[in-house]
């Protein structure tokens, strides 16, 4: 699994107010969504790829936040894609309501059926008494965290899609909210060239996470 890298200039971690930035700035640009439409495609292995890509640190992050171990944690992730790879290629995308909300039910679904299995095998519930309470996981499911985990990995994945001026000259004006007549200085682009750039990336962006994050 990949981890979160932090400081890097030219890397693709967010911290903070530079998530947000991005975050708000990639909406602002008009693309059709297209992850949830391939995977809705014959043969969608790219497509499936890619999401196993983008989602596996999210709900490895969702399964520890929920109390579980890794190999336990692992082991949710694995069932959860097992749910996916069946309901994916039937998912229509509806606006109105949220695709973080329906994986957050799949993750708590199968989550409890775990619990409820591990506490069977030790016969928890052989004397007919009712299954323990467990813990409301409403808390890990922030909604914050979800789009900044999302955002970070899909700008991880996307990075090595685009030339290194390209990505610098984007990452250099949204992220560290430089001058596009300074950054195309250092660069010895055009500010032309730096707008460019920065529509591109952030268009890719918003391709790959329409209807994802809402």
């Amino acid at each position: 699994m990949a981890g979160w890298r932090q400081g890097a200039p030219d890397g693709p971690a967010v911290p903070g107010r530079c998530h947000r930035r991005l975050a708000l700035m990639y909406t602002t640009v008009t693309t059709p969504f297209s992850l949830l439409q391939r995977l809705r495609q014959p043969a969608p292995q790219d497509a499936w790829k890619r999401f196993v890509d983008l989602y596996t640190p999210l709900l490895c992050y969702w399964a520890r936040r929920l109390g579980l171990k890794d190999q336990d944690a692992a082991d949710l992730v694995q069932e959860v894609f097992a749910v996916l790879v069946v309901k994916l290629p039937e998912f229509t995308y509806d606006p109105s309501k949220s695709f973080r909300s329906w994986l957050r039910t799949v993750t708590h679904n199968k989550w409890r059926e775990k619990h409820r299995r591990a506490s069977l095998s030790v016969g928890a519930f052989a004397d007919g008494q009712d299954e323990p309470a467990v813990p409301d996981p409403a808390e890990a499911f922030w909604e914050g965290e979800y789009q900044q985990h999302l955002t970070t990995r899909a700008l991880e994945l996307m990075q090595a899609d685009f030339k290194p001026a390209t990505w610098k000259a984007c990452w250099e004006v949204v992220a560290n909210d430089r001058p596009a007549a300074e950054v195309a200085a250092e660069l010895g682009l055009t500010v032309g060239a730096v707008h460019a750039a920065r529509f591109r990336v952030l268009a890719r962006l918003r391709q790959e996470l329409q209807g994802l994050v809402d």
